[in-house]
């Protein structure tokens, strides 16, 4: 079984945003990069396919150089290939993305294509869809457990309501969710070997023009300061209740 990894190179999380002076992106001057924490459940869940079925696994990600550090990240954690499909471009487009990854891995006969949720900072849910979607695959989203038996697979996706199962054919897109599984670390032996694997360029094809383009980035307004309703119990419900009609105009 081969499987491939999609990964995104965000922001650390905890990472003070701020904006550019031109106020249509962010000023990424004094940023820490790290892989998106919701491929790191795909990372994991082909780990542990590799490690109970033998699967091979790669690891791809697009980008400038700067991203060859979360390929190197997933060597290092066990993958067995990393592709690097390089292009200087922004790449802020999801379509522009899903396109790329899917001419990347078109004809590789991978059986198993994982992607995190979403990618943390755009937040569009939408990479992994568009792939399947161009390659004419199967695909389930928003997964939290993840069975593979005898070329099918079976995927438990939250729902508003709840749970849903969904089953289908492989080859497919999985994309991953928090609760799949719990994410290792790499160790010293691990991120050592890494140094020294290559990693494969894939030259573009094609550019793809985004269809989508940032017009302006702006921190939302500050919060009002709260209020203490004073009084009894009883006096403070019917003051907030007053506020509620009266000034938030609720009821």
């Amino acid at each position: 079984m081969k499987i491939l990894v999609a990964l995104k190179q965000v922001p650390d999380t905890e990472t003070k945003i701020k904006i550019h002076p031109e106020g249509t992106a962010l000023d990424l001057s004094d940023v820490k990069w790290v892989t998106s924490p919701y491929d790191e459940y795909a990372l994991e869940e082909a780990m542990r396919l590799k490690e109970s079925q033998g699967a091979t696994v790669s690891a791809l990600a697009v980008g400038d150089d700067r991203v060859k550090d979360v390929l190197r990240n997933a060597l290092a954690l066990g993958a067995d290939e990393a592709l690097h499909v390089s292009t200087s471009e922004k790449c802020e487009d999801p379509f522009v993305v899903a396109t790329y990854v899917a001419n990347a891995v078109r004809d590789r006969g991978f059986d198993l294509l994982l992607f995190g949720n979403k990618g943390s900072g755009g937040d569009h849910a939408a990479v992994g869809p568009m792939v399947a979607e161009l390659l004419g695959i199967a695909q389930a989203n928003v997964v939290v457990k993840l069975t593979l038996d005898q070329g099918r697979f079976f995927a438990e996706r939250q729902v508003e309501s709840g749970l849903e199962v969904v089953e289908g054919k492989l080859p497919a897109v999985i994309t991953t969710q928090k609760g799949l599984n719990d994410p290792r670390y790499p160790n010293l032996k691990g991120i050592m070997a890494a140094k020294k694997k290559e990693i494969i360029s894939i030259p573009l094809t094609e550019s793809i023009s985004p269809a989508l383009q940032t017009m302006k980035l702006a921190f939302p307004p500050p919060r009002a300061e709260g209020r203490q309703l004073a009084g009894t119990p009883q006096e403070q419900a019917q003051a907030l209740l007053a506020a509620l009609q009266n000034e938030a105009k609720i009821f």
